[in-house]
């Protein structure tokens, strides 16, 4: 899993914040108070692993991102994915798997297509999106599900 580094805004403390945290108001492990993740929110980036213990203690919706690094609309919706998981931090939970590298996770939910999008609450899936969609749908899905 990927993490981020986050200097501290009181105490100039670095700290390493694990991209699956980083919807939990992480704190400055020197000084306690709270770090800005917003800007430097990623999504995160899952393994066949990780996957399912990921999705079921998630406590808020989670899009997961299904991509491949051949694939062409893949990386043309790659900047959106990215900018949506800055603008909902603390809404909705943003994760990108790799299908090739971890198809085990892929073949579970029946991916044959990518970029596909899917959309899980309370780990079920509640819906999908197979193609890059237009921002707004995206958007549109995103506010639907966040709490």
């Amino acid at each position: 899993m990927n993490s981020l580094i986050i200097p501290c805004p009181s105490c100039g403390t670095k700290n390493r914040i694990p991209a699956g945290k980083q919807h939990l108001s992480p704190k400055c492990g020197k000084c306690g108070n709270r770090l800005p993740v917003g800007e430097l929110a990623v999504p995160v980036e899952l393994n066949d692993a990780e996957f399912q213990s990921f999705i079921s203690e998630a406590t808020l919706p989670l899009m997961v991102d299904f991509y491949s690094p051949t694939c062409g609309p893949c990386h043309a919706i790659a900047p959106l994915i990215n900018q949506l998981a800055k603008a909902y931090l603390g809404k909705v939970i943003i994760v990108k798997l790799d299908t090739s590298a971890n198809p085990g996770t892929a073949m579970h939910y029946q991916i044959r297509g990518v970029p596909s999008l899917l959309f899980f609450q309370n780990g079920q899936v509640v819906d999908q999106i197979v193609g890059a969609p237009p921002e707004s749908q995206l958007r549109q899905k995103l506010d639907s599900i966040s709490l």
